[in-house]
């Protein structure tokens, strides 16, 4: 029991939203807000980099958007706001100008959302292995489905590559959940994600989930959901790779 109350704890850390969204940059702009992007990073609190900064106000310089635009000196609009899902990008992607007009004018685009619709199933599961996975043929066509008009939306803004990230395993091994969630994850969610991808052309898979392996102590944050800078890092490094950076 003390491992599902743990559980049910990050689900509620993940989902904690902000209300309005971040744009940031990698470097200094000196053009109007939309005149030079190269890379627009999409997606939730992952993309947001939640709980690596001096406060949540705005996206940590050390979320992995950020880290892929040091390295390759980009400039960086750091969409990412904690707590959303796939819903929520699908609406911002067709209705929000501040989202259209930066994806507009990005040469990549990055997209790490899903984990939430995750989450959000744990919470409604109490943290329970069995009824999680009796949660998942509700949460999974949602997911899906969203995730495939997303990827449609953006295609029809720009010709930019776009990198989608998999969800990697957010509990730590010896809680309740970490084996339930591999297998989950492994068999079911992220094959799923794969399959959405290669349906859309310059679209490109980054597996955040192979990446993370079984090292949740080294890349998630102890008593949450969210990376550490080590695991910002490799999600960094995973996409520079996808797009022939490195």
């Amino acid at each position: 029991m003390k491992f599902k109350r743990l559980s049910l704890s990050f689900a509620s850390i993940a989902l904690a939203g902000t209300l309005f969204a971040s744009t940031s940059f990698a470097k200094e702009n000196n053009g109007n807000a939309y005149g030079k992007i190269d890379l627009v990073g999409l997606g939730d609190s992952i993309t947001f980099g939640y709980n690596l900064g001096v406060d949540n106000n705005e996206p940590s310089p050390y979320a992995f958007p950020f880290l892929m635009g040091e390295n390759a000196q980009l400039y960086v609009s750091d969409l990412g706001i904690p707590g959303w899902t796939t819903t929520d990008l699908l609406n911002a992607v067709k209705n929000d100008q501040n989202f259209r007009q930066s994806i507009k004018h990005a040469n990549y685009v990055t997209l790490d959302i899903g984990s939430n619709d995750l989450l959000q199933a744990v919470k409604v599961s109490n943290g329970n292995p069995q009824l999680l996975l009796g949660q998942i043929p509700t949460m999974l066509p949602i997911l899906t489905n969203n995730l495939d008009q997303i990827i449609q939306e953006i295609s029809k803004l720009t010709d930019a590559p776009i990198v989608v990230y998999n969800i990697y395993n957010p509990f730590q091994i010896g809680t309740s959940l970490h084996v339930p969630a591999n297998q989950l994850l492994s068999t079911i969610i992220n094959p799923a994600i794969a399959k959405i991808v290669q349906t859309h052309t310059n679209t490109k898979l980054a597996d955040a989930y192979s990446a993370f392996g079984e090292n949740q102590a080294i890349y998630v944050r102890p008593l949450d959901v969210h990376p550490t800078i080590e695991g910002q890092e490799l999600l960094a490094k995973i996409g520079e790779t996808v797009l022939g950076f490195n």
